[in-house]
This record gives structure tokens, sequence and C-alpha cells, in this order.
């Protein structure tokens, strides 16, 4: 079952995505010899780039939230995933534990919640919710936006293993990404499978680690496909440490700007594209979105007022 997208764009398909087109069988073999050697994510969503001429990853989260915004038809396929990622980690499972994010006021991340307890129950496993939350400390019920109801409970930690007061599950499903360390309740559960694994939170985890392994990727795959990588690949540097609010680091700053914005002018002449380059400066580690600033001429670093200044000092 393969989803009909909507789109809006109607235009003749550039030349990138006729290859990937007529590519498929290649690539959808390349994808199952990889996955033979890597195991990948439980889940995982990925922003999109798509400046037409080009089409790249920009950022991976994974500890993905927006599955309340699934379409009907998207739904018997995340159900089928599902299914199929349970039964290569714990084939017997029985009982799954979903731990949400802290911040139980908002509401519409809580129905993201409570759409994949209902994908993962479709897929057959028993689901409940438990917080880790120091607040929740009893059965929680919560009305949501469109009228349904979530139920968060209080975890509850033995010596090995991690559940609810009446409820022992065979895996925990993370869906809070750790930005603040990983909580030693979490930790040392050698009886259970913990997914996604602790060392991919946001405060083990760095962007830049992720785009140099990317890069790797984008490499094979393009030779694979017969393509430039840079086609697929976001050019990137990193400055180590910037402390916009001091005003520290800004020259390491500057001059990675810089560079980056010399490369993309280069590959910008080599295929007659006819824009103006731009780079994206962003924290290395997860901050909800917050943290970015779009950057077209090096000397914009120069001029950054002090409300720019307080937004990128996350």
């Amino acid at each position: 079952m393969v989803p009909h997208l909507v789109t809006a764009l109607t235009g003749p398909i550039n030349e990138l995505e006729q290859r990937i087109l007529d590519s498929m069988p290649a690539i959808e073999r390349w994808f199952r010899l990889e996955w033979m050697e890597h195991t990948p994510p439980i889940y995982t969503s990925v922003d999109i780039r798509n400046a037409g001429f080009k089409l790249a990853p920009v950022d991976t989260n994974l500890f993905p939230g927006g599955w309340n915004n699934l379409t009907t038809a998207m739904l018997p396929l995340a159900v089928q995933a599902a299914q199929a990622a349970i039964e290569k980690i714990c084939p017997e499972a029985k009982n799954l534990l979903i731990i949400p994010e802290n911040h139980t006021r908002n509401t519409f991340y809580l129905t993201n919640v409570l759409q994949l307890q209902r994908i993962f129950s479709t897929a057959g496993l028993n689901v409940r919710i438990g917080s880790i939350n120091p607040e929740i400390k009893d059965v929680t019920p919560i009305t949501l936006p469109n009228g349904e109801n979530i139920v968060l409970e209080p975890v509850v930690r033995s010596k090995r293993r991690l559940g609810l007061k009446d409820f022992d599950p065979c895996t925990i499903l993370l869906n809070n990404d750790l930005s603040a360390g990983a909580p030693g309740i979490l930790e040392e559960l050698h009886e259970q499978f913990l997914l996604p694994p602790l060392h991919a939170g946001w405060s083990v985890r760095r962007k830049s680690t992720h785009f140099q392994s990317y890069e790797e990727v984008a490499k094979r795959f393009g030779k694979m496909l017969g393509i430039d990588p840079w086609l697929i690949n976001p050019m990137f540097n990193q400055c180590g440490e910037v402390n916009f609010a001091e005003g520290t680091g800004m020259e390491c700053l500057r001059s990675n700007v810089d560079a980056l914005l010399t490369k993309i002018k280069r590959k910008y002449k080599e295929y007659g594209i006819n824009e103006k380059p731009f780079v994206v400066v962003k924290a290395d580690n997860g901050t909800y979105g917050m943290g970015i600033m779009t950057v077209r001429d090096v000397s914009d670093l120069d001029q950054l007022n002090r409300k720019t200044r307080n937004k990128m000092s996350v």
C-alpha cells in the first residue's frame, strides 16, 4: 500500500527527481542491504529542504512528534511499520510502555502521544503511557483539544525493571529527547528494551556528528545513483563553542560562514543556479527549533541586535 500524496507542485519533474524515480528498484535494494549491516532506529523524522535543484535533509529527530498529523490513509502503513519494527526487536512482545516528554501542559504534544499509543495498540500490543515527571504522582487523565482523553501514569522502578503499578513492559519506547540528560530512573535497565537508547538523547548526540556520518552515506548513495552527492547533502561546518550573549567565538563563526558561502557559490556557478546562497546557523544539539538564524552575508553577523542574540543564546 502506497499513499497518494497531494501536492501543489504541477511543473515538470527535474533531472534529480527523474533519476530517483527511474532508479527506484536499485534504491530499494540499496536500502535493504544497508539495513542488513546497520540497525535502523525504531522511528525517526527527517526535515527535508527541497530547493528544486537540490533535495537534502537538514535535521533528523530520533524522538519524533507530529504523529497526530498523519492522514487516515497513512495510518495502515504506520501500523504495518510498527509491527515490523517490534517483530525484529522483541517478537514475543506483549506490553509496551511509552515515556513522553514532561511538559504535560502542551496538550497538542500529548495529542501526538495518544496517536502513537493508538498506532502500537493497533499493531497488537498493550500500550500504556508512563510519565517520569515528578509532578505526576497518580493516574492522571487529561482532556485534549480534539475532545479525546489521554491517561498518564507515574512510572515505578524496581531494581532491574521499569513499569507501572500493575504493568510490566517488555519494551520501553522513549518519546522524550532527554535534552536535560538521562535521568537515573532510566539507567541500567538490562532486562528490557529501551528504544531509542539513552545515548541517542540530545544531552549526548550532536548534529555535527550526525552530518559527518550522513556525508559518508550520501557519497555511497550518490555513487550508486550516479549523481553528485552535493545534490542530496547539505554542506556544513562546525565551529565549537559560540556564546552569542557574550560575543565570544564569533570570529570562528564568521570564518566558517564565509567558507561555506564561498563553497556554495562555487557549486551554484557549476550548476548555473541563479540564487543567492545562504547558511543556516543552529545549535549543535536539539533545541525544539530555537536558536536558528539564516545568514546570507558574513557581514550579517556583525549587525546582530540584542533580540537576535537572545534568540540564539539557547
